[in-house]
């Protein structure tokens, strides 16, 4: 009888422990609440709510379990809030906060959220019986799904477009080869924008750098939810009226990019690896021979002693002063891999010498982590440590010594042998300690920022250029991305275009892929096709892994290598309209790279698997990337108006979708109706003038559409601290013929003297009649000859002179 009883009462004790584990703990209602003149503190049973306008158009929502509320962001800069109206009112069941753009009301019980817009309708809005609610550490708030919700954005996630039905882990993740549907991987970017009510948007911001579940739907119908596993609850509404304000104010929180180097936006090519120096020097000689244009040429983890940082391999580099400066004298930038582990072993200075400074990561015992990667057992510097990121800055200055200039962040996400990061290890956390729990997915991003602000200020007025694998929120401050390691496949191509697009939508703008994938070796007409499309994506560069075949561009016979000079060679003769996208880029988060949801959010065709690979550069060209193994594919042409072929100037009705031609020579790109494209002369390299004209090509059109050039020396941060640039106003307006170029603002002069306007589309105008080549021809391989295909179009011209002052052109 005790037996039955004492085994009773261990089930009832171990049921009712069960239960209180199990339990889902909510926020539950306001007991007590604090107003500010932006902002409202509350009071629960459990935790602590703040909730301030951070902006007209932002506010931020953040929640602490403990009430000691997190204050570091990796991602957040000092905003200046300014100048704005905000009222902060209450009745006996809310509290409301009011700016000029947004109503943010406070249900007090139990505690819900709601975004209105300026007109009073409802933006997001918490689940109103599930809210926010714990699960153990981990916290999660629950919105209303509401019909029709689109989803976009998240960064560098695979997937559709429209995330909506689909989940997400954000939890940088090294994997290679990783499959074109897999996640996480390399980047987490918790930044998504809702759509609804055919008008409707938001941006929602989650900073917080533990693992982040977000959820969209997926085996539910009830609710999106985001949630976190570690820290607090911390995130900010966006109100706006389009994609681009949204993105513009996001931009005020995480920062833009700072304008790269000229030479870092032409094409790269990279293997692992190219060595010893003389295959360098001949690959780079080789590229000036075969006149395919390129600035960059990279070396993989071979150009190291024993695979430690910051040293040469004797053998292979006996001179590497003398290599980076002979290609230097080919207009080449050399750049190299910087992985994050620091060999253990006795002699070696930077082990020795970060050891004894005590930068390292530690496990909570207070003993350096040590994990295997290339080079053995190594250690790894603290970048969340303001003594570890200026020391690691320190490192490199031997490397710039010798002439390098691009440095590539690889395998920090952080990737070692075996996947499994123990939990216990201390990150400095800015003096605040954090687990690796909050630590990992910050780590690539410091990285890349103490690479950026080491060797900035190592060169002192000349501009870096930093390329990282992995990163969060904000990594577009310190550094390009690429999307790691991919696979050779069509597959995976067409992935990597939407992997690009997101990340537009997420203000990473500087972003590509490896052409060719990194590994599996592609077809030629894979390869073809993969130059042709990465010709127009902002970050160009070719890369293959070791074992696998060359992939320089001449590596798959003279048709394939052609295709490929065309496309190469179109992206630098479009340097001054493609160098503008990315000081507008600089200037307001806009992407390089635009998805067609920026301009058509509500149109459900942006959406369909047939046209969501479809982007724009910049504003006005709009390219339509394919499969290398379709010779036909249905191009959705959006807006209204007209379209025009870039190769003929063939015409298109907006509105529609048709069937085109892409052979694997002509990749189908388009201009919209009253579009300005700005082009220069053929050159080699970036480093190369081009001659004193600039084209101007205008197409026919009743709209008015503007374009921002911007010059600038492309080398210095003259343009930052000197007003060194030149920023003028394209304006064509189309139903008077009409195009009118503004005075130039700012201190540079760039070395045009001559405009050459390029009318497409008129049969008739009163300008001298001419012929374009806007893309070389494919030589006839006949054996009895037959010379290069004709792709010259009738066109009209005028040309002016190109002065400072206010220009009017009119045909």
């Amino acid at each position: 009888m005790k037996s039955a009883l004492l085994a009773a009462l261990i089930i009832c004790t171990y049921l009712s422990s069960s239960a209180q584990r199990l339990a889902i703990e909510r926020l539950g209602d306001a007991q007590t609440w604090t107003r500010g003149e932006r902002s409202v503190q509350i009071k629960a049973g459990n935790a602590q709510l703040q909730i301030n306008a951070v902006s007209p158009s932002i506010v931020k929502i953040h929640l602490s379990k403990t009430g000691v509320f997190d204050t570091v962001s990796y991602a957040v800069i000092p905003v200046s809030a300014g100048t704005f109206t905000c009222s902060v009112s209450e009745t006996n069941d809310r509290i409301t906060l009011r700016t000029d753009s947004m109503t943010v009301e406070i249900a007090l019980r139990p505690i819900a959220v709601t975004v209105r817009n300026r007109s009073g309708a409802v933006l997001v809005e918490d689940e109103p019986t599930l809210g926010v609610s714990w699960a153990g550490s981990h916290i999660t708030n629950y919105k209303k799904l509401r019909d029709g919700e689109r989803f976009i954005g998240l960064g560098e996630k695979t997937g559709p477009l429209d995330r909506r039905g689909n989940g997400y882990t954000h939890w940088n993740t090294d994997f290679f080869g990783y499959p074109s549907g897999a996640d996480p991987i390399y980047m987490s970017t918790p930044f998504y924008m809702g759509l609804h009510s055919d008008s409707l948007m938001y941006g929602m911001f989650l900073d917080n750098s533990s693992r982040v579940r977000v959820n969209f739907g997926a085996s539910t119908d009830r609710f999106s939810s985001f949630g976190v596993e570690d820290g607090d609850l911390r995130y900010y509404v966006i109100a706006g009226s389009s994609i681009p304000s949204i993105l513009a104010s996001y931009s005020t929180l995480t920062g833009t990019m700072p304008l790269p180097p000229l030479w870092s936006i032409g094409y790269q090519q990279c293997r692992y690896s190219y060595y010893p120096d003389t295959q360098v020097l001949s690959i780079a000689r080789t590229f000036r021979e075969r006149k395919i244009p390129a600035d960059v040429i990279y070396l993989d983890i071979h150009y190291m002693q024993d695979y430690k940082l910051f040293t040469w391999d004797a053998t292979r580099f006996p001179d590497p002063t003398r290599m980076v400066s002979e290609l230097s004298k080919l207009n080449f930038n050399t750049t190299i891999i910087i992985d994050p582990g620091i060999k253990i072993e006795k002699g070696y200075t930077p082990y020795e010498d970060g050891l004894a400074k005590d930068l390292f990561l530690k496990y909570s015992d207070g003993t350096p982590y040590a994990g295997q990667v290339w080079p053995g057992w190594c250690n790894f510097t603290d970048f969340t440590n303001e003594r570890g990121r200026i020391w690691w800055g320190e490192q490199f200055k031997d490397l710039v010594k010798v002439g390098v200039r691009g440095f590539w962040n690889d395998m920090n996400e952080i990737a070692t042998w075996g996947q499994f990061m123990p939990d216990n290890i201390l990150f400095s956390f800015e003096g605040t300690t954090a687990t690796h729990l909050l630590g990992r997915n910050v780590y690539g991003m410091q990285m890349a920022r103490a690479t950026y602000e080491g060797t900035k200020k190592l060169l002192g007025n000349e501009r870096p250029f930093i390329l990282t694998r992995a990163g969060y929120n904000g990594i577009q401050r310190y550094s390009a991305v690429w999307t790691g390691d991919n696979q050779s496949n069509d597959d995976h191509m067409m992935a990597g275009i939407r992997l690009l697009n997101s990340m537009g939508l997420t203000g990473i703008p500087f972003v590509g892929m490896d052409v060719g994938g990194f590994t599996g070796g592609p077809s030629k007409e894979l390869f073809a096709r993969w130059t042709s499309i990465s010709a127009f994506t902002p970050f160009f560069r070719a890369h293959v892994a070791i074992d696998n075949k060359s992939q320089e561009p001449w590596s798959f016979g003279e048709r394939v290598e052609q295709i490929c000079r065309n496309y190469i060679s179109l992206r630098y003769r479009l340097m001054p309209d493609l160098y503008s996208s990315f000081y507008e880029s600089s200037v307001s988060g806009m992407p390089v790279m635009r998805s067609l949801a920026i301009s058509y959010p509500f149109d459900g065709r942006t959406y369909d698997w047939q046209y969501l690979h479809q982007f724009t550069v910049g504003s006005d060209l709009m390219v339509c990337p394919t499969p290398s193994y379709e010779r036909f594919t249905r191009v959705w042409f959006p807006g209204t108006g007209t379209w025009y072929s870039y190769y003929n100037d063939e015409k298109y009705t907006a509105g529609t979708t048709s069937v085109v031609d892409s052979p694997i020579e002509r990749l189908p790109v388009f201009v919209r109706e009253s579009g300005i494209l700005l082009m220069q002369s053929q050159v080699q390299s970036n480093k190369e003038r081009s001659s004193d004209t600039l084209y101007v090509h205008v197409y026919n059109g009743t709209s008015t559409r503007t374009k921002v050039w911007y010059t600038d020396d492309g080398i210095s941060y003259d343009y930052a601290t000197k007003n060194a640039s030149s920023t003028r106003t394209f304006t064509h307006v189309g139903d008077k013929r009409e195009l009118r170029l503004s005075a130039a603002r700012g201190s540079y002069k760039p070395h045009y003297t001559t405009m050459k306007v390029v009318l497409h589309g008129y049969q008739s105008a009163k300008a001298p009649q001419s012929r374009a080549t806007m893309l070389q021809g494919i030589e006839r391989f006949d054996p009895l000859g037959g010379g290069t295909e004709d792709t010259s179009i009738p066109v009209h011209e005028l040309i002016v002179p190109l002065t400072s002052s206010e220009i009017t052109v009119r045909w």
